[in-house]
């Protein structure tokens, strides 16, 4: 250490002195000749690894001497041993403080010893690739072979019992090996199973780092779980760099922390001062087990209906990480066109470019085969790279308005032919539609198509169709923020509704609004141990305030008992203070990180949560019911959805809760349950976690804990609704929560149509809106002539509107109105008269039980009873809900679910098991339902193997 420290001290005197010169003192003074620079480097190193056993655990000790050991000292020595002027920039990328704390000194040593006899022209290798003892032979040899420091034998010995030291310390080296170890450069040790590996008969040489690497290949029964797959299992990076070697290509490639997005890369970059465009690539396989590849700009729209057409296939989904392991050699979020190189078995793969890509003039960013490194190539060097791996690309215009975009053959070399497909019959319109797409023409739409209608089927992609809805008919918009979204006034308007019913039904029970702040300090969060188990994941922290790091770290709530109940207790003092019953209107943030979907699971969404603490357990309860009774009615009367009312199991509980009480919803489509709404009784342990106490009214001596209890109803109701009641005409609104109940739209208006009876018919329409509003309908005139009666149609069909009048000149003479129904397409013929508003009314009432009556049908049709395990995955694989008898321990419920996941996959043909919309999530209880079918008593518990006899019946089923 004592070096280290006069380094430390020449060099303060030197800056003392007014050096410029950041390497000044002793450094200045070694560096005069190269050989006494490696004997001072060389006697340095050995101080620190012979005092390194000592050490080893001392981490913050070190980090600030050997960070000016290596800027002050060994830089000067990089320079001058190495030709190049300069070490390279990935040379140090483990000294931010935070990755520091994360390595062994002894690696840091290695790590200087093998880039200080790195030979010139050859790449650094960063240290998060290679194990310690393969830097020291590395270094060694190199050494040994060029006659350098032929003394220090001694050094190496000390060395070499440090790593041995260090290997056997599995608990300080096994922590990290994840990040330290790539697969693509073992030699031999593997983080997986050894015996798992078969080596080739030739190791392959890289060109980047100082290490030889043996690529290993798994065949498909040694295969990882692909549960278990990272992006240590991602191969590639050494023969995609090797290539641009061979090719003379000068690409930049950044190394960095895992990046889960686009935007955290460009990010990254721009703080580099590296610009370059985004990208992103979908990987899809079709029904058919055939292969596309599309890439474009990460803000480019990338229509899968496009790309059927382009590709001439169907049924495209994403391909699991199965396929991307068997293809590419990569896992999901680390695809890019550069993999393709890993595609040894030559399947044939449809690669798509966007045209835009090719006139870009900024290079484009491509994560490496792996996401923590990045390389930035121009669309030349791009083109050169398909054309060495004999691949062809085809240009497509994906930002084109029309689906029928132009198609231009790239320039690169012929890729591995794919088996042409069989020739179909097709009719003479469809045949010509085809010549006409391929002239540049666009094809002939068939009868009612048009650019607003919903694109996707919703029994053939859900979540396609989902999306397309909700963009469509203006319910929300995208935000630059991944997982959050723009509630849009159509979707608005719904929650308002919620907001006016639900508030005033709370309201008469006696609670009272209130406003809480939305920041949470950590030491309130913390308290509540239970509970924050449950929400610490998705907790969003403020650490910031301009450029100031704040003191203490705030969150932003996920919930509210840790903000409001502290001041419970500050309130609380007497039974006289109590009941208290407060709700809150607010928007909470949980960071959801898995699939945010809108309005269904977002990181951040408006609720409203209630919280109430009563002297007596009875008035609690009774009020947990009470509360789950209006969220009931939300669905059912004002969203016309039908739910479940029960009990979840302890198991699915609210975490600190004594029991939840929930309303389940089914989504037919999917075969899905989804959480409408829960109401817990906390009992007393949030009081006695944050002290609430009241003075006993029997013994002044004797203080009592109140009984609480909470619930919550969130924007999730809006996703449901959509879900239960849309079509493939898009949304399919309920008549109490629509914004605009009819929409009127005037017909019959042609060329021959005078002037007069022209303004006449948009004045009837006008006039008719106004008697409707009078009699308390919410009516609006579609009077736009930009725009055709059947755009008009189209366009509030996909908005949903419950009713559509149309009024034209027959309907005057007659003096009658022509209503069409949007959810069941029946059309009626209303009178026009003083009693129209009054039979416009009754019509959208009678919609508004239809819609629930047909949802409910729907509900209690795939809700089946089963008491025999043998019965249970092929029901569930039909997209039921299962009422069954369970014994209520918590093994078999884990169990249940784990088994009708393995039994759903392995009962489904490969065809369909490669089908993305096929099911194949397990079973997990929904709740035990307050209404049960009848008594449980003689059936045994549903669990494979269980014989306990059953205690109630619980409703099992897939569920968002």
């Amino acid at each position: 250490m004592l070096c280290v420290h006069l380094v430390r001290r020449s060099l303060w005197c030197r800056r003392a002195a007014g050096c410029a010169n950041g390497g000044g003192g002793l450094c200045m003074c070694v560096c005069t000749c190269p050989q006494l620079e490696l004997i001072f480097l060389s006697l340095l190193l050995q101080l620190r690894c012979l005092l390194l056993p000592l050490f080893l655990f001392s981490v913050v000790s070190w980090k600030s001497d050997l960070h000016y050991c290596t800027r002050h000292l060994f830089l000067p020595l990089w320079q001058r041993v190495t030709p190049s002027p300069s070490p390279p920039v990935s040379l140090f990328p483990c000294f931010s403080l935070s990755r520091f704390v994360q390595r062994i000194p002894l690696i840091f040593v290695a790590e200087m010893i093998g880039a200080a006899c790195s030979s010139a022209g050859k790449h650094y290798r960063p240290l998060g690739t290679l194990k310690p003892i393969h830097i020291l032979n590395c270094a060694r040899n190199y050494m040994q072979g060029r006659q350098i420091l032929s003394q220090s034998h001694a050094f190496f010995s000390v060395l070499s019992n440090s790593v041995s030291f260090l290997s056997s310390s599995r608990s300080s080296y096994s922590t990290h090996r994840a990040s330290l170890v790539r697969t693509a450069c073992l030699l031999s040790y593997s983080p997986r199973t050894p015996s798992s590996l078969t080596r080739p008969a030739a190791p392959v040489t890289p060109t980047r780092g100082y290490c030889r690497s043996t690529i290993y290949k798994q065949t498909k029964s040694q295969r990882i779980p692909l549960d278990n797959m990272s992006i240590e299992d991602c191969r590639g990076f050494d023969e995609v760099n090797a290539l641009f070697h061979e090719l003379g290509l000068d690409i930049p490639i950044l190394h960095h922390d895992e990046k889960a997005t686009v935007e955290e890369v460009l990010d990254l970059l721009q703080k580099k001062g590296i610009n370059a465009a985004g990208t992103k690539t979908l990987f899809l396989k079709s029904k058919k087990g055939e292969l596309v590849m599309a890439t474009a700009f990460k803000s480019t729209p990338t229509d899968l209906k496009f790309i059927q057409k382009v590709t001439n296939t169907k049924d495209l989904r994403f391909a699991s990480n199965e396929v991307l392991q068997e293809c590419l050699a990569v896992v999901q979020g680390c695809v890019t066109p550069l993999p393709l190189i890993n595609n040894k078995e030559g399947r044939p793969i449809t690669l798509l470019m966007d045209s835009s890509l090719q006139s870009s003039t900024q290079p484009l960013a491509f994560c490496m085969c792996r996401n923590d490194y990045t390389a930035v190539i121009t669309f030349e060097d791009l083109k050169k790279y398909f054309e060495k791996i004999g691949y062809t690309y085809k240009l497509v215009d994906f930002g084109a308005a029309s689906a029928d975009a132009a198609v231009t053959g790239g320039s690169a070399a012929p890729a591995p032919a794919a088996p042409a497909p069989k020739p179909k019959k097709v009719s003479s319109e469809a045949a010509s539609a085809k010549r006409g797409a391929a002239a540049g023409a666009p094809a002939t739409a068939q009868s009612g198509e048009t650019k607003l209608g919903i694109a996707v089927k919703r029994e053939e992609n859900f979540s396609a169709w989902y999306i397309d809805v909700i963009t469509k008919a203006e319910m929300i918009e995208y935000y630059d923020v991944s997982g959050c979204y723009i509630i849009r006034p159509w979707a608005y308007y719904v929650w308002k509704c919620v907001q006016r019913f639900l508030g005033g039904q709370i309201e008469k029970l006696g609670v009272e609004d209130c406003y809480f702040p939305m920041f949470v300090s950590r030491g309130c969060l913390e308290r509540e141990k239970d509970h924050i188990e449950g929400f610490a994941p998705e907790v969003a922290w403020v650490t910031r305030a301009g450029d100031t790091e704040l003191e203490q770290p705030v969150a932003v709530r996920p919930t509210s008992e840790t903000v409001m109940y502290p001041y419970y207790a500050k309130w609380i003092r007497s039974h006289r203070d109590l009941p208290v019953r407060l709700n809150m209107w607010n928007n909470v943030i949980r960071w959801e990180f898995s699939h945010p979907t809108p309005f269904i699971r977002t990181r951040e969404f408006l609720w409203q949560e209630g919280h109430c603490a009563w002297a007596k357990a009875e008035e609690c309860a009774k009020e947990v019911l009470d509360i789950l009774e209006c969220y009931a009615s939300v669905y059912e009367q004002l969203l016309a959805v039908p739910v479940v009312r029960g009990r979840k199991t302890e198991k699915e509980k609210f975490a600190g809760g004594d029991y939840t009480t929930t309303v389940e919803t089914f989504i037919e489509a999917v075969g899905r349950g989804c959480q409408g709404a829960t109401s817990h009784n906390l009992g007393q342990n949030f009081g006695k976690m944050f002290d609430i106490r009241f003075q006993d009214p029997e013994n002044n001596e004797q203080t009592l804990i109140p009984w609480q209890n909470s619930w919550g109803l969130s924007t999730r109701v809006i996703g449901v609704m959509i879900m239960v009641h849309g079509d493939n005409r898009g949304m399919v609104m309920p008549p109490r929560v629509a914004s605009t109940q009819v929409i009127i739209i005037p017909v019959g208006i042609t060329k021959d149509t005078t002037e007069d009876a022209r303004q006449e018919l948009l004045a009837s329409c006008r006039r008719l809106e106004g008697e409707l509003r009078e009699g308390g309908v919410r009516a609006k005139c579609d009077l736009r002539d930009n725009y055709s009666p059947g755009w008009r149609f189209n366009h509030w069909e996909v908005k949903g509107v419950p009713l559509r009048v149309e009024l034209g000149p027959r309907e005057l003479a007659e003096r009658s109105l022509a209503v069409a129904v949007r959810h069941s397409g029946a059309r009626h013929s209303v009178a026009w008269d003083a009693q129209t508003p009054v039979a416009v009314a009754a019509l959208l009432e009678d919609v508004q039980a239809q819609m629930y009556a047909r949802a409910k049908a729907t509900m209690e049709t795939h809700r089946v009873r089963v008491t025999e395990w043998a019965e249970f995955v092929p029901t569930l694989n039909r997209k039921c809900l299962i009422l069954a008898p369970w014994c209520g321990a918590m093994e078999c419920e884990d169990q249940v679910k784990k088994d009708s996941a393995e039994e759903s996959k392995a009962a489904q043909a490969q065809e369909t098991r490669e089908d993305a919309r096929a099911p194949s999530m397990g079973a997990k209880t929904l709740c035990i339902p307050f209404e049960q079918p009848e008594p449980v008593e003689g059936h045994t518990c549903i669990c494979k193997g269980c014989t306990k006899p059953a205690t109630t019946w619980v409703l099992f089923g897939r569920s968002y």
